[in-house]
């Protein structure tokens, strides 16, 4: 199967096998996001060897799982199994020595679960790659896993001997809505914009949900059957998501769930105050980690002075409005929760996401793809700007992000809104800019004189969903 999207992480892992140098590379990225389909779609012809770390399980059954590995690779080196890492990666270097193959690409899968408690794995590897592996101009190590916490503490940011010692470094985003269509489209499934949208708010750009979707059913059916119904396929996502990327799972799920709540995000404090277990270094540790993972997004809030934390997972916050509100009901039926207040409020917000998850889709149809900007959420003296674009070349783009179920219409009220956010932004600034403002709607906007009084641009959904 072709791989859909992914066209510079492709490029980049070719550009590394052909390197003709050592390469010691780190892929992460969200559970689900599709790492090692990637990975083993563009290089598994080159593999001299790769292993998958087991989930929750302790040293002893990862040396096994690494020697029962090696069999499928060399029956002569499988036949003891390793007493500790430093003789699992000699049993490697082994192997390497033994290949004819011209580039020796060894994957290691879901590294972080083979670091179990005293285990001497990150040490082990720092010997491997320092000792020997590194003065090969023939390997390319690939270390991989969804718990990219760990990976950036112990690989990318380790202070002792694999300090600097990544040559490359790869985070794999979720899809687009243009690579969700493709993907779809690929399925088999043809549902329009909106639809498409629609899933995109529900569960995001994330390959494994969206190749569950069955394409003799529609979107809402669909829903149901992956997370509603009883004995749904997702039903138990949210604990196995959370659990498999973090000791103390329920600690960041109190963090994510106080998050969930607030659109804009909350302060360090603000989530202090509502994580009551938390002291402020585990607090710190634990945000980084989800922003890490990409569950959360760092921002600096202007208006308020300070950093703001955000939920931005799509899933998640699904999760929270709808699923576990419902988890006592026996069955939830999505087409019912479709007519409730409370989903025409989350479109909004939804949409509002997805919007700041497509910022480059949204300069394309600006025009301004190579103009260097600040993009960033206002809100100052009673005013709230959903999306400002600030411009090197001194042009500002105050975008109102708007999700109707009919085309929108600007009303003399919220004209007047948007004049009141039109000064407040030109206030905020020390030097003239120039403001155009841009409406961004899920379907295009019906053009009244109060649009044509305002209005610089139109984005829909046809734009973000870029060719």
């Amino acid at each position: 199967m072709n791989i859909i999207g992914r066209e510079s992480e492709q490029s980049e892992l070719l550009r590394l096998r052909n390197s003709g140098e050592p390469e010691f590379v780190m892929v992460y990225g969200r559970r689900r996001v599709g790492k090692t389909f990637l990975i083993r779609q563009t290089l598994e012809k080159d593999f001299c060897f790769s292993m998958t770390g087991l989930a929750n399980q302790k040293r002893e059954a990862q040396l096994l799982n690494f020697q029962r590995t090696m069999s499928h690779f060399s029956k002569r080196l499988a036949q003891v199994t390793p007493k500790d890492w430093f003789e699992a990666f000699e049993q490697l270097r082994s192997l390497i020595e033994m290949s004819k193959m011209k580039r020796k690409v060894v994957f290691l899968d879901e590294l972080p679960w083979m670091d179990t408690p005293k285990s001497n794995l990150v040490s082990a590897l720092e010997h491997f790659w320092n000792d020997w592996a590194s003065t090969r101009d023939d390997i390319m190590l690939i270390v991989c896993g969804s718990a990219a916490s760990w990976l950036v503490k112990n690989i990318e940011a380790n202070k002792g001997g694999l300090h600097n010692r990544l040559t490359a470094k790869i985070r794999l985003l979720p899809f687009t809505l243009h690579e969700t269509h493709l993907f779809l489209r690929r399925k088999g499934i043809r549902w329009d914009i909106a639809k498409e949208a629609q899933c995109y708010m529900t569960m995001g750009g994330i390959p494994y949900y969206l190749n569950l979707l069955d394409k003799t059913k529609g979107l809402a059916e669909n829903i149901d059957r992956l997370f509603c119904a009883e004995n749904a396929m997702l039903a138990d996502e949210f604990q196995h998501l959370y659990a498999s990327l973090f000791t103390h799972s329920d600690e960041y799920v109190e963090m994510v769930k106080a998050l969930s709540r607030k659109k804009l995000g909350l302060s360090r404090n603000e989530i202090l105050e509502q994580t009551k277990r938390l002291d402020g270094g585990s607090l710190t540790r634990r945000l980084n980690d989800l922003c890490v993972c990409g569950f959360v997004n760092k921002y600096f809030a202007h208006g308020r002075g300070e950093f703001m934390y955000q939920l931005v997972d799509f899933y998640s916050l699904f999760y929270f409005q709808f699923l576990q509100p419902q988890q006592k009901k026996k069955q939830l039926v999505w087409r019912e929760l479709m007519l409730s207040p409370t989903y025409t409020s989350w479109c909004g917000l939804a949409f509002e996401r997805l919007c700041f998850a497509h910022i480059l889709q949204i300069k394309r149809a600006l025009g301004i793809e190579g103009v260097n900007t600040q993009t960033y959420a206002l809100h100052k003296d009673n005013a709230q700007i959903d999306l400002v674009i600030e411009r090197s070349d001194k042009v500002v783009n105050l975008c109102e992000i708007k999700f109707t179920d009919k085309p929108y219409v600007l009303t003399k009220r919220e004209a007047e809104l948007l004049s009141n956010r039109l000064n407040v932004l030109n206030s905020s600034f020390k030097t003239r800019r120039t403001v155009e403002i841009v409406l961004i709607t899920n379907q295009k906007a019906t053009r009244n004189a109060h649009y044509n009084g305002l209005i610089n641009k139109n984005i829909t959904l046809d734009d973000l969903v870029e060719t």
